[in-house]
């Protein structure tokens, strides 16, 4: 056998083929020969069945060992050791809050010196980050708890009265009992106020947050930076300034109104920069989208952005609501105080119950002092109903309203299945009931009341 190949000069010569002396099969060949230093094709060893592959070594990222747990009561019991002898024999410090504080950092190098034992730095640093994220929330919580149990229990004198929430203050003096006299008329305050305030502050809030959004430019930053700055703005300076323009200025008497306005000027900050952050955050693919099917810039904002962005929205009404309902000072200046009723948001003053227990912890009175606790649970108790309203007005979403309708067209057809699988039986009921009511009722004659006439 011969193969050809083309010369330069275009002749076609034999080529010579050499014969192997010695053929060379797959299994002669073995993983040590080097690739090219001898004849044929070097193939490489199969992987041993018997030795599996060895891969990185997995850290553990959940799970709870005898050893963690270990580490981290012994970790506090050392703590709380040395701090003791620290403030009882070495240091001059006392107090339970330099206690706590002294005691969390030994806590904190404890557990480190006790982790770092049988792990590496990386785990180490883990381990301490983790645990200092999980007790300073922990403090949070259990500061919001304390807080709540704190004013919960102070107004268990003046909260299992009824009258505490039915009556005012109008004929209720210092001195006298728990049965007289309530809150009734902050409670009516608060609402009438913080009402006005948010038909105020959500329309020109979100307003605000679109353009700012929508219609970026020179002004817009400036705008941003005007709102930034007033979000750090103190409750008093915005009483003084309704004050100073609406009730000096344009000669308004002290009223309900001007505390809205006032608690406006708090609330509009947060508001309008709660809501710019939330309306950035709307992908802006889904307003090309909008854009690219030929709808308009104010379709898009009606029908895409701000429907995306509900939820947001309804936290920074809640953030502004937080803010509003608990101040005093600028109710104190632009609505007094009054004892008594007063519905009329546009005349006379109108107090609210930040306010109200401002006024009632001040007395000596243990009366007193129990009513404030009693109109702090009952403010608590009222901005808790106000987040879950928002809360559940923030979450119907399509995806909820469709499912909605469709439990509402099951029950429907369940209905409609019981009442015709129930015709056939109250058929024969129904005629029963007429015949023996025929029975009973027998209807006068028409010339019956002319004979008694007669």
């Amino acid at each position: 056998m011969t193969d050809t190949t083309q010369a330069p000069s275009g002749v076609t010569s034999p080529l010579p083929t050499v014969p192997l002396s010695t053929p060379v099969s797959a299994s002669s060949v073995t993983a040590s020969t080097p690739a090219g230093s001898g004849s044929g094709t070097v193939l490489p060893r199969l992987e041993r069945e018997s030795e599996p592959a060895r891969g990185p070594e997995e850290r553990r990222f959940g799970g709870t060992r005898i050893s963690d747990v270990l580490c981290v009561v012994g970790a506090a019991v050392a703590s709380v050791s040395v701090t003791s002898i620290v403030f009882t024999e070495l240091a001059p410090v006392s107090g339970p809050i330099a206690f706590a504080a002294v005691a969390y950092v030994m806590f904190l190098v404890f557990y480190a010196l006790l982790v770092a034992t049988n792990e590496s730095a990386a785990v180490v640093r883990d381990r301490v980050v983790s645990a200092a994220v999980h007790s300073l929330a922990f403090v949070v919580v259990a500061t919001l708890v304390f807080v709540v149990s704190f004013s919960v229990i102070r107004a268990t004198k003046a909260l299992p009265h009824w009258n505490f929430i039915t009556q005012d203050m109008a004929l209720t003096g210092p001195l006298d009992p728990m049965t007289s006299g309530g809150v009734l008329h902050a409670i009516a305050g608060s609402l009438i106020q913080i009402s006005i305030a948010l038909v105020i502050t959500v329309p020109l809030g979100v307003t605000t947050a679109l353009f700012l959004t929508e219609v970026p430019g020179p002004f817009a930053r400036f705008v941003r930076t005007i709102v930034e700055a007033m979000t750090a703005l103190p409750s008093i300076v915005a009483g003084l300034f309704i004050y100073a323009s609406v009730i000096v200025g344009l000669g308004f008497d002290k009223s309900g109104f001007a505390a809205s306005l006032a608690i406006s000027v708090m609330m509009l900050p947060i508001m309008i920069r709660s809501a710019d952050v939330v309306l950035r955050l709307v992908p802006s693919t889904l307003k090309e989208a909008s854009i690219g099917l030929g709808a308009g810039q104010w379709q898009t904002v009606w029908r895409v952005v701000l429907p995306t962005s509900r939820s947001g929205l309804v936290t920074a009404i809640i953030l502004a609501t937080a803010r509003g309902i608990g101040e005093t000072s600028p109710v104190l200046l632009t609505a007094g105080f009054a004892p008594d009723l007063n519905l009329d948001p546009t005349s006379g003053p109108m107090i609210s119950l930040p306010l109200a227990i401002f006024e009632f912890v001040k007395s000596p009175e243990p009366n007193m002092i129990a009513r404030g606790f009693g109109a702090a649970a009952v403010l608590m108790f009222l901005v808790l109903v106000l987040f879950v309203i928002a809360r559940v007005i923030g979450s119907q979403t399509v995806a909820t309203r469709e499912r909605r309708n469709e439990r509402l067209r099951a029950l429907r057809r369940l209905v409609l299945r019981c009442v015709a699988a129930a015709g056939p039986v109250w058929r024969p009921v129904g005629g029963w009931v007429r015949r023996h009511a025929r029975r009973y009722v027998h209807p006068f004659p028409a010339d019956a009341s002319q004979e008694d006439h007669s």
